[in-house]
């Protein structure tokens, strides 16, 4: 009994002692300012912590050598990738929409992952590619965005915050990094969209798509994007688009996440269930068909089998 209760009472001490001595660079090759409190260890260590990488000569060509790079299907590491997110700017603002399912490969890991990091009640981003790499990134970039504000006392830009993360991926370019994200906010200047990859690939844009479903999603976004949308109509599009994906593609499903970015700040519309609104719609949505997406709503139940009716011609 004793000795449980001294191996207990010394834990906090060496739990404090391992903590110190964590493994970081030299103090000097940044400054602590740069980081804020140490990169989040407070004041038990010092300098920025370092990311290991793979104990090989050169990390990249050991990537190209044993993953998938699509021209050498036997590789041993195959990385599957599979999602639909989209973000769209229009006069109202920023639409951002994602699917809810991780696969990995024909497995589908879960059906309720949340695609949208909220940075900040003004700043978005989603999820595409590896779930890990960005939610840490992400995570990671809100930290830099409040430290932002804090240094300069106002809120940071939407081409700031996409330039920042383009950055720190690029530093890790060729490392494994998977990464497929939308940068979306309202700043001085209105809203805007950033597209932002593990490569360091920077883009500003009013529509962009990414995923497996993606080609689906943009048939029906290219299909019904205006700019004078109203908010209704641009988020009835958010939610077709994502719908569509998740009807046709294997790897995007489950259910649709809705966001509206306003000059206020972001909101969360809703979370609307695909095989709901294949049957059902959206429910008493506003600006809504109040009927389902489904192919039979769609062709208003005549196909090839009963066709309309052809008018005589005189």
């Amino acid at each position: 009994m004793n000795s449980l209760v001294d191996r207990f009472a010394s834990s906090s001490s060496n739990s404090i002692f391992n903590a110190k001595n964590l493994h970081v660079v030299d103090e000097d090759d940044c400054s602590d300012g740069a980081w804020g409190s140490q990169a989040g260890f407070g004041s038990l260590a010092k300098g920025v912590p370092s990311f290991e990488v793979p104990a090989v000569p050169d990390p990249s060509a050991f990537l190209r050598l044993h993953t998938d790079d699509h021209a050498d299907p036997s590789c041993r590491i195959k990385i599957q990738h599979g999602t639909t997110t989209l973000a769209f700017r229009f006069k109202g603002g920023v639409i951002v929409a994602v699917d809810s399912r991780a696969t990995a490969g024909s497995y589908v890991a879960s059906g309720t992952v949340k695609k949208v990091i909220e940075i900040n009640p003004y700043l978005l981003g989603t999820m595409a590619g590896g779930a890990a790499d960005c939610q840490y990134w992400e995570t990671y970039l809100g930290m830099h965005c409040r430290l932002h504000e804090l240094r300069n006392r106002e809120r940071i830009s939407v081409s700031a915050a996409s330039k920042y993360l383009s950055n720190l991926v690029y530093g890790y370019k060729g490392m494994g990094l998977s990464m497929g994200t939308m940068i979306c906010g309202w700043d001085k200047t209105g809203p805007a969209v950033f597209y932002v990859d593990s490569d360091g690939t920077r883009l500003k844009g009013d529509l962009f798509s990414v995923g497996s479903g993606s080609t689906f999603a943009y048939g029906v976004l290219d299909q019904g994007y205006r700019w004078d949308m109203s908010d209704e109509e641009a988020q009835e599009l958010g939610r077709r688009s994502i719908y569509a994906a998740g009807h046709r593609d294997a790897f995007s499903g489950n259910t649709v996440n809705l966001y509206h970015v306003k000059e206020e700040g972001w909101q969360f519309i809703g979370n609307y269930d695909i095989s709901q609104l294949h049957y059902d719609g959206p429910g008493n949505v506003a600006g809504s068909p109040g009927h389902g997406y489904g192919y039979e709503t769609r062709v208003g139940g005549l196909s090839s089998a009963n066709p309309p009716a052809v008018e005589a011609q005189a």
